[in-house]
Parts: C-alpha cells; sequence; structure tokens
C-alpha cells in the first residue's frame, strides 16, 4: 500500500492536468504524478515495478463488493442504520460491574470488540480504495478503475438507498456514557482520501458531474456538522493530535467546498493553537509521549501537522517555518524524532507497540521538499512512486 503522506506530497494540484473546468484536488501535488506518467512511457522505466504493484492492488479492489453503513451489524442509538456507528477502540468492560457498565479505558489497549460490526474499518478502506483506484486511473487511464472508485463512491455516500447521513454523532461511542463524544471525529479524516482520489477522475465518464455535485452537496452537510455541532466543537478544542487532525479535516473541506477565508483563518490558528502549544522548545510533545505508544502518537501528530502546513500553502502560510518566541515549531518537533528513524536506536520509552518508524522518514522526505535543509540527512529516493 502507498502510505497517505507520500502519496499527498505528490500529487498536489494532479487535477488541474487532467481538467480545469473541475473542482482543484486539495492535499495533491501534480507535478509528481506528472513526472511519474512521463517517466512510465520511457522503455524500462525504474518505475515499472510500482506501477505493477499499484495495478495489482488496485486490481485487487476491482474484485470487492462495494461496502455500506447498512453492511454493519451494529447500530447507532439512533436506531439509524444509516448513521455512522463505532466504537472507542481503547474502552472495555469494567471488571468490577456486574454488566460491565459503563466502559472504563485503557491506553493503547484495542478492544476487538470495536473493529467488529461497525463502519470505521469500512469506511477508512472505502476512502483509501477511492485514492489508489484513482491515482491507477491517472497513470494508466484504464477506465474499470475510474468505475469501482464511483461504484464505492456511491455506494456509501450517494444511493439514497444505502447513504451515510452526513454527520459522526455516535463515531467512537462507550457503552455505558452517553456524553458527547468529539474523539469520533478523527475517524473522518479519510474523507481527504476520498476527495482527493475522486479529483483524478475529472475526465472519466464513469464519475460524472451530477455525481459530483451530489458528492459536493453531501460534503457541504457534513462540514457544517464538523463546524457547528457539539462533537465537533469538542474536538476543535483539543490540545492534542485529535485537535491537529480536525483542522487537517476541516481546512481541506473548506478548501474543496470553496471556503478559502475559513480554511485561512483555521490554518492561521493552529500556529499558536497547535504548534505553540503541542511543542516544547526542545521538540518534545508532552501530550502524545504522555501515552502508552508514545513514539507512534508523537509520528501521528506531526503527520497531521505537517499535511496541515501542506495546505497552508494554498492560502499562503508556512507552518514548517514558523517559531515561536521561544523556539516552538514543526522542525524542533521533526529534529526529536528523526534519530528514531534508525531502528536500531532505543526509543527512551518502552511503549506498548513498536511504531513504524519508516514514517519519520516519510516526514524528513516531506519537510525536504520544499526546504533546504541539511542537518536532516536525506537518504536517496528510492526507485518507486514517492507518493
Amino acid at each position: 500500500m502507498i502510505r497517505p503522506l507520500l502519496l499527498l506530497s505528490v500529487l498536489f494540484s494532479t487535477f488541474n492536468a487532467f481538467a480545469a473546468d473541475e473542482p482543484c484536488t486539495v492535499s495533491l501535488e501534480a507535478s509528481r504524478v506528472a513526472a511519474a506518467r512521463a517517466q512510465l512511457t520511457s522503455p524500462g522505466s525504474p518505475l515499472q515495478p510500482s506501477l505493477q504493484k499499484l495495478r495489482r492492488d488496485a486490481d485487487r479492489l476491482l474484485k470487492t463488493p462495494s461496502a455500506s453503513v447498512l453492511d454493519k451489524t451494529k447500530t447507532a442509538d439512533s436506531g439509524n442504520k444509516h448513521d455512522y456507528f463505532s466504537l472507542g477502540p481503547y474502552w472495555w468492560p469494567n471488571p468490577t460491574k456486574p454488566d460491565g457498565l459503563p466502559y472504563i479505558r485503557r491506553d493503547g489497549h484495542v478492544n476487538p470488540e470495536s473493529k467488529t460490526g461497525t463502519d470505521s474499518i469500512a469506511f477508512a478502506r472505502t476512502c483509501n480504495a477511492v485514492r489508489t483506484l484513482g491515482l491507477a486511473y491517472a497513470l494508466t487511464g484504464h477506465e474499470p478503475y475510474a468505475a469501482k472508485a464511483a461504484a464505492l463512491t456511491r455506494a456509501w455516500f450517494l444511493d439514497p438507498a444505502t447513504a451515510m447521513t452526513p454527520h459522526l454523532e455516535y463515531a467512537q461511542a462507550v457503552p455505558g456514557k452517553n456524553e458527547v463524544r468529539g474523539t469520533g471525529v478523527l475517524e473522518s479524516r479519510h474523507l481527504t482520501a476520498l476527495t482527493d482520489g475522486l479529483a483524478l477522475l475529472a475526465r472519466s465518464p464513469s464519475w460524472p458531474h451530477s455525481d459530483q455535485t451530489a458528492l459536493h452537496d453531501w460534503l457541504e452537510k457534513f462540514y457544517d456538522w464538523l463546524i457547528k455541532s457539539p462533537n465537533g466543537l469538542a474536538e476543535a478544542a483539543a490540545r492534542n493530535n485529535h485537535g491537529s487532525w480536525y483542522d487537517v479535516q476541516a481546512a481541506h473541506l473548506a478548501l474543496y467546498l470553496g471556503r478559502t477565508n475559513d480554511a485561512r483563518t483555521i490554518i492561521q490558528q493552529a500556529l499558536s493553537k497547535r504548534i505553540e502549544h503541542q511543542i516544547e522548545p526542545d521538540g518534545r510533545q508532552p501530550l502524545e509521549l504522555a501515552r502508552t505508544k508514545s513514539l507512534d502518537y508523537c509520528i501521528f501528530n506531526l503527520e497531521a501537522l505537517a499535511q496541515l502546513a501542506r495546505l497552508g500553502r494554498h492560502v499562503d502560510i508556512d507552518l514548517w517555518t514558523h517559531t515561536s518566541a521561544d523556539g516552538r515549531s514543526m522542525i524542533s518537533a521533526l529534529r526529536f524524532i528523526a534519530p528514531y528513524a534508525d531502528p536500531s536506536k532505543p526509543w527512551p520509552k518502552e511503549d506498548l507497540k513498536e511504531a513504524d518508524r519508516s514514517r519519520i522518514t516519510d516526514l524528513i522526505r516531506d519537510y525536504r521538499r520544499h526546504h533546504d535543509d541539511p542537518t536532516l540527512p536525506l537518504s536517496p529516493a528510492p526507485a518507486e512512486f514517492d507518493f
């Protein structure tokens, strides 16, 4: 699978190369896709093995059935199967209560119950499948890839018989607790993959203007819920990675929907609200370091800020170069974790689970694409899609 951070860094404006009269992609960098397409026309291109892998992934997706919110076996308190529903992954039955209620939190310990019968996995897979299929279509022009991406989108978002209602009121619910759960908003971050994948279908007859308009309307309603609902407002106020990923979603959708001033405000506020409050002058991220999977969460939060920095280029705000008076910055956070890209270097805290350290290298590469900083060594790019 092509990692999301790398994919997003490649395609930024690919959409313009396909159709100037359609909504532009938000997170995708076109020049790299265009360069890859050009290289693939050359005999013996070193990218051919990567294209073959991408096509294998896309071909597998052609054989998978379309999913919808109606597939889940568990239902939200609303009783409406069209409402997205998931369970908080770190919540477990209380062993001191006969009925186990209310559930109690065990940070970092995933309850298998949260992974079955809900919408979270199918939603993420659908959005990421559309991105993979969109990229495969962009690089090959193979129409079945576009047709499958369109079919997956219609089943989850557009077909009245199966469509999800545009909110996450019941995401990451906790049995026995009825309060507003803003944390569930984290799960809709996969919408950024969906919208950018669909933008790569701009010239495809499989994704007509009527479908694009219908999806735009769905996202308008979702964005309105995101910025006004108690759930969304709670997540916007979160100080850790949840708040960062909220900003990514809100800014991405605002740009996609043409609400540039909204996006500019969100990204501008992130300079102090996220960077200066989350990162210490020495680069530590205390709220993430306190977690039981501390390195993973340090990377995860910085990935969100890196995506927000990418969105900031649309409104001429460079988050990477922002430094507070006392030295708090994204680059200091990156320098703090950069040495641990070496898997042989022990992380100073004993975590429940080892992090995927290759994501640190991805972050360095993403930063170095737009900033000349030899203090962060950059290994040669592999002969593959640097997406």
